[in-house]
């Protein structure tokens, strides 16, 4: 058994967080991990309102008995989703722990702690993060450059960003981008993080809804088969490479706005990938890790072994080495 601040802290049996995905964590996912001794995370914003998200968390009450989290990802728009509501299903549903994204969480923190719920902040730097320790936060995940999704600007990689972290704060800390297997546990732990966060190796499992062609696609790709795409909007989004984000990088680069390339990048689109499998249907996110993922295990064998392996891996190799 691995135990570290973070599975104290958070009442975890692992230190393996299934973070949350727009359109991928949902209930059966999250209880699948849940059940493996993770933490498992329903993504709030997947449903489409609040009364959904209800029901989704029933239903993942249906398949576990153990905890699992909610993911609610705050991001600035012209008309944005019924925040408030979304926390407050949340609370009623008497979720323990919830994942914050995006912007400063502190409007959430008084209601979600009132409420006994513990609250993991992702972060993309180590200035966020002390910040999100300064407001009460109850542990950070920490997403280096490698990572799915937003990866922040400053583009440090997760082998300086993760001790740096750690050794900034008192909380716990959990690292994001780049993990797949027990080498990247065993890594982290040493880099002075409390557990690691999965996305991409999640959604290759058999739990993970996804359709089968987007699993089959992250098993055949390399750490090469991704997009940045956004970047001269300083609005960072690491994608998987295909015919769409080719285009939307060149256009980018080439001078174009947002408005012309904002239809390729519909969230709708990236969501219809998933649920039909044509790989080109639009934008949908995919870190470099997949360049480690070679198979679709069930998430209690992934777990599973990636916890027997790095507990060899420390007791075994990692202390013959010592003389």
């Amino acid at each position: 058994m691995i135990r570290t601040l973070f599975t104290e802290t958070f009442g975890i049996e692992h230190p393996i967080v299934q973070g949350g995905m727009q359109w991928v964590g949902r209930a059966e996912l999250a209880a699948a991990v849940a059940n493996a001794g993770g933490l498992g995370i329903i993504t709030a914003l997947t449903q489409p309102t609040p009364e959904d998200l209800v029901k989704e968390i029933a239903r993942a009450r249906d398949l576990t008995d153990k905890p699992f989290g909610v993911n609610l990802t705050i991001l600035p728009a012209i008309n944005p989703p019924p925040y408030a509501e979304y926390r407050q299903a949340i609370i009623e549903s008497a979720v323990p722990i919830v994942e914050t994204a995006g912007a400063n969480p502190v409007d959430h923190l008084g209601p979600f702690h009132d409420a006994g719920i513990k609250v993991l902040h992702k972060c993309t730097s180590v200035r966020h993060a002390v910040k999100a320790q300064a407001i009460g936060v109850d542990g950070v995940s920490i997403d280096g450059f490698e990572c799915a999704g937003h990866p922040g600007e400053d583009d440090v990689p997760g082998l300086v960003l993760i001790p740096a972290a750690a050794r900034a704060l008192s909380i716990p800390v959990v690292a994001s981008g780049g993990f797949a297997d027990a080498r990247g546990l065993v890594a982290a732990l040493a880099l002075g993080a409390d557990g690691i966060n999965m996305g991409t190796r999640f959604m290759c499992t058999q739990e993970s809804f996804i359709h089968d062609n987007v699993k089959r696609h992250i098993v055949e790709a390399t750490e090469r088969d991704t997009n940045l795409i956004f970047r001269p909007l300083r609005n960072t989004a690491r994608v998987a490479k295909n015919g769409v984000s080719d285009v939307v990088v060149d256009k980018l680069d080439a001078g174009a706005t947002f408005d012309d390339i904002r239809d390729m990048v519909a969230g709708v689109r990236g969501r219809e990938v998933y649920e039909s499998g044509d790989i080109d249907r639009g934008v949908w996110s995919c870190g470099m890790v997949a360049g480690l993922i070679d198979d679709v295990p069930t998430v209690a064998e992934l777990v599973g072994r990636i916890v027997a392996e790095a507990e060899e891996m420390i007791s075994g190799r990692l202390a013959a080495l010592i003389a």
